[in-house]
Formats: C-alpha cells, structure tokens, sequence
C-alpha cells in the first residue's frame, strides 16, 4: 500500500484521508464523492477500482500551494461523501444522482471521482437539480460524448436531452481523428461551442477556459466541468483507453482544473474515463487525477 510506504514527517503533512462528510459541521469547501461507473463503457475498463487508487495516491502530496498566496488549500474544509455502490442502470444513476445532490448542497465545490464517463450523467443532473434550464456545462474531452443509447459515450447528448440548452455547452480539446462526421455535425446542430484541440497551440488554457465559462454560464445558473482524462496526450494519461497522442498536457490539464475550481459560477466537477487497473507501474495517470483534485481545491482558495 502506498501509504505504509511513505515517509512520517510532522512537519509535512499529506493530503487526502480527508473527514467522513457526516463528520463536519458548517460547509464543505470541497466535498468528494466516488461514482465508479463502468458496465455501459465502451471500451473494456476497470474504471470502478478508480475513486479508491486516486484517494490512494492524493497521499503522495502536499495540501499547500506554494503559488497561493493568502488562504491555501491546507485551510479549506474538504470532505469525503464515499461511494456510490452500483452507480450504473437507471435505480443506480438515479441514486448517485441522490448522493451527488447532498454533496453538492453541502459545499462550495463537489467532486465527482469516476468511473467512465458516464458519471458525467448523474454528477451533472445531482449538482444542477431543479436549475438544468439555466445550467451549464464545461468538457475538457477529446470527444464529443453525443453517441445514441447510454455509454460513456453519450452523456453529453443524454444532459441536452434532459433540459440543457446546447448553447451553453462547451468542448475543450475535441481532437481530430478521434470523432466522427456525424457526431461533430450533432454538435452543431444542437449549437455546442466546440474549442478544438488545436486551439491551445495558439492561446494559454486560461484564456479557453474564461471563454468557456462565460458561455457556459450565460444563463446565470450553476455550471459543471466535465474532466475527461483522456483529453490529454497518452503519455501522461495512459490508463484512459482512449487517450491519443498529441492530447493536451498535464500542465494544461491542472490549469484547468484551477481555474474551475477559482470560478464561482462552477458548482460542480467530475474527473472521468481513468482505469486504475490500466495504469503504468508509476502510477502517473492515477496521480495526475490526484493532482487536479488539488488544483481544484488551489482555485476554491483564490475565490
């Protein structure tokens, strides 16, 4: 276990082992929540042993930004919700999205850990409630999620579906060669704002990301940021199965999750698509999970 085998220093102390929710008193800066989807994936995945391996390796770190200046992620209230048991089918989506609604009530921030994609639903739907009509949503995907039927390929169709206007959807890292004719076509028809992968050659994450923000948040409701792994380049996300090369870095991806969590319009936040199973023996992609967790956490301190 990684925790027997790391170093004891008092004056280092480790991120993660946060509270039991049920144990604190007062909001929740950032509250945690597992929903291990996995059984509709597209793609063979352990994703359900996922939420466990990332509360694992967020031990390896620090909770203090040494970019941070006044409050810091060490003085936030964080708090774990645990797992949702069985989140797949339509009693377990329905649940999850139950539990997904108390954590995000409770805090300034929920986190949703996947699981596949297909988390994006219920983590989404539990964040907005009743607010879906002016709600927004944030992907940072390769791909667009617009498939027919229920995968983790189509949970950005199934939330237009449900009540999301599509022009307050937007799509960061979408990638050539990674979607079809058809999907990206849908994409414009239901008015989804798409900002290639490309895009970052030419402007800083930050700049996509207060784009994003303000399109998402037009309608003035609570806006969710989808984390899809496998937007990033596969030598950095290796247990996404379908990460590509020539994905978005790992620096780019922990701007992101910063700058979601220092926008006061985001309610909410999933980190997707991992199979902790898949990963390579150094743990990267799972680690790199952990750390955008604490990016989150570094934005909620700025706000």
């Amino acid at each position: 276990m990684v925790a027997s085998s790391l170093p004891v220093d008092p004056l280092w102390p480790r991120a993660g082992s946060w509270p039991a929710a049920e144990s604190i008193r007062g909001r929740i800066d950032l509250g945690l929540i597992g929903i291990p989807t996995w059984r509709t994936s597209l793609s063979p995945t352990g994703a359900y042993a996922t939420p466990a391996a990332i509360r694992e390796a967020l031990r390896r770190y620090s909770p203090f930004a040494v970019s941070l200046e006044g409050r810091n992620v060490d003085e936030l209230v964080v708090a774990d919700f645990g797992d949702v048991d069985e989140p797949d089918g339509a009693d377990g989506e329905e649940r999850a999205r139950a539990a997904m609604a108390g954590a995000a009530a409770a805090s300034v921030v929920a986190v949703a850990l996947g699981g596949d994609n297909a988390a994006t639903v219920p983590a989404a739907l539990g964040s907005w409630g009743e607010n879906i009509g002016s709600a927004g949503l944030v992907t940072l995907d390769a791909h667009h999620d617009l498939r027919d039927g229920i995968s983790n390929g189509s949970p950005v169709r199934r939330l237009i579906e449900a009540g999301l206007d599509g022009h307050r959807v937007v799509q960061i890292g979408i990638a050539d060669f990674a979607n079809s004719r058809a999907y990206t076509d849908r994409a414009r028809d239901f008015g989804i704002a798409v900002l290639r992968r490309d895009e970052l050659n030419r402007r800083p994450m930050a700049d996509l990301m207060a784009e994003a923000f303000d399109i998402a948040g037009s309608g003035d409701g609570p806006i969710h940021v989808d984390i899809d792994v496998d937007v990033c380049d596969r030598s950095v996300a290796p247990a996404c199965p379908a990460s590509v090369p020539g994905g978005i870095s790992a620096v780019e991806l922990r701007a992101a999750a910063r700058a979601a969590g220092a926008d006061s319009r985001v309610r909410s936040v999933d980190l997707t698509e991992i199979d902790a199973l898949a990963d390579t023996p150094d743990g990267r992609t799972v680690r790199l999970a952990a750390l955008c967790i604490l990016e989150i956490a570094a934005g909620i301190a700025r706000r």
